[in-house]
């Protein structure tokens, strides 16, 4: 089997499954664990090494490292700038999907960063059209991002 195959693979399954269990738990707590982010950053790391060293593909890896610094950098800024719009769990998970989406190229990159924002807006929206929120309602970001992230890959 082709070991660029086995790594999309690999990649694709954990941002379907570990992306998966962290919907549920932000839509639920609010919070982006550490202990489940963190860990996923670094096997994903390995994955991308492992793309560079025996496939060969340098240059998405350097995209890819470019991914994680630019989105990751973004969501730091973000919280900066909004302490309470933004969580330390988005900026930490904004970094797995920054690295995933560069790993798979600019127009991945730009689509899934995008398209967090468009789908929470428009979720925002709804809740407030509904009268089931307002301005000061917080909503979890992460699923967004996630479905974001999906998209950037499939249409990426």
């Amino acid at each position: 089997m082709d070991i660029r195959l086995t790594l999309i693979a690999l990649v694709h399954a954990a941002l379907i499954g570990v992306g998966g269990w962290l919907i549920v738990i932000d839509a639920r707590t609010h919070r982006l664990p550490d202990r489940i982010v963190l860990p996923t950053l670094g096997v994903l790391l390995v994955l991308v090494s492992i793309d560079a060293l025996a496939a060969g593909q340098w240059a998405s890896s350097v995209r890819a490292a470019i991914g994680l610094v630019l989105l990751g950098g973004f969501y730091a800024v973000l919280r900066m700038v909004s302490r309470a719009g933004m969580g330390g769990g988005d900026v930490k998970l904004a970094a797995v999907i920054g690295l995933v989406l560069g790993w798979h190229g600019w127009q991945a990159l730009m689509i899934g960063a995008a398209s967090a924002f468009v789908l929470g807006a428009l979720y925002a929206l709804v809740l407030i059209l509904l009268r089931r929120a307002d301005g000061a309602t917080r909503i979890a970001f992460g699923p967004w991002m996630i479905a974001g992230a999906l998209l950037g890959v499939a249409f990426g």
